[in-house]
């Protein structure tokens, strides 16, 4: 199978480009390069046969256009997408333009060439979207995001991934398109940009800085190991029904409070410093209209394409903060980009 991968320079796309090398797939990866994307993320496929990159943005129909015809893909797994909550804040805009018209053009060009290949039965639209569209969920473990829940999106990022999941199911239900859809909770692990709260844990107690923590710590995720998700994503393209969308989740619920705790734990061990980590945790002012609590019930995708994840959260930290020990020549290039280290989404 041909893939077409958009963002597949970014976290959760390389690792999706990796996998799919490795699966023995030909990979047609388009990613702009904008500042949380790093070529490096796919080095070691570079010069694989089976990878060829191309240098465009999802806001250019023609360079879309040309893609298309060029390659001919069997697929397209979209992802490319601008992600940061506390970045849609401060910046707006380039979420509107990105998540939505970007989502738009990739659907209008994907459309144009399935026609032009005669409606394929074969071909598929997978579009990427996030657990953040469905709002917060209180604090009770019965009470779970599903396919069904109601869209209640309450960030700018969220907002603008909700339409581009709007425009993916209209596109299906006006034109036919064949579209698969799915919606992750909180990844992390390796080639994570450092403006994320794994991340910034790992290279600020590295660095003997605070380790800021939001509120109280109190706000509960389901953690997602990214190979996890990769592999679930390759499973929901291979394998998932035409116009339906699959939940995939880590079934590893944690605070933030306690995975940063646990962070601390594991570097104690893996780089013993002259005090506790965790002594260099930092209450900060809390993110504005920060959703409580996400949750995956991953039943759908479990019972129908028999998937699970492989990892609890404290065996993919443990990996996550090996990696980063292993490779800070990678996350040294990224520390003078724009915003990194720099506490965003305050101005509303």
């Amino acid at each position: 199978m041909k893939v077409l991968v958009t963002g597949g320079a970014g976290f959760i796309g390389s690792a999706v480009v990796r996998q799919a090398i490795a699966a023995g797939h030909e990979v047609v990866n388009l990613d702009a390069l904008t500042y949380a994307a790093c070529i490096e993320n796919v080095a070691s496929v570079a010069d694989n046969p089976l990878y060829i990159f191309e240098h465009a943005d999802i806001r250019d129909r023609a360079a879309l256009e040309r893609i298309f015809a060029k390659h001919q893909p069997d697929a397209v797994m979209h992802l490319a997408a601008e992600s940061h909550v506390d970045r849609s804040i401060d910046g707006p805009g380039a979420f509107i333009e990105t998540n939505i018209t970007g989502t738009y053009n990739m659907l209008e060009e994907a459309r144009a060439y399935w026609v032009s290949q005669g409606h394929s039965e074969s071909f598929r639209f997978h579009h990427i979207s996030t657990d953040e569209v469905f709002g917060s969920l209180p604090d009770d473990p019965a009470v779970k995001f599903t396919e069904t829940t109601p869209y209640d999106p309450r960030s700018p990022y969220s907002a603008s991934k909700a339409a581009s999941d709007h425009l993916v199911r209209a596109w299906h239900e006006t034109y036919g398109l064949p579209v698969v859809l799915s919606n992750c909770s909180n990844n992390y692990g390796p080639y994570h940009f450092p403006e994320k709260l794994v991340p910034v844990i790992i290279l600020n107690a590295l660095a003997g800085k605070p380790l800021p923590i939001y509120g109280n710590g109190s706000n509960i995720r389901d953690w997602l190991y990214v190979e996890d998700h990769a592999d679930a994503l390759l499973t929901v393209l291979s394998n998932g029904e035409i116009g339906r969308s699959y939940n995939i989740g880590g079934e590893n619920e944690r605070s933030n409070l306690d995975l940063v705790q646990t962070l601390c734990a594991i570097l104690d061990e893996l780089r013993p410093a002259n005090r506790p980590y965790a002594e260099l945790i930092t209450y900060v002012a809390d993110r504005p209209g920060h959703d409580a609590r996400y949750a995956i019930d991953p039943s759908r995708i479990r019972d129908e394409l028999g998937w699970r994840p492989s990892v609890t959260v404290e065996e993919g930290l443990r990996r996550t903060v090996q990696w980063y020990l292993d490779n800070e020549e990678w996350w040294r290039a990224l520390q003078d980009r724009a915003g990194v280290g720099e506490r965003l989404g305050v101005s509303a």
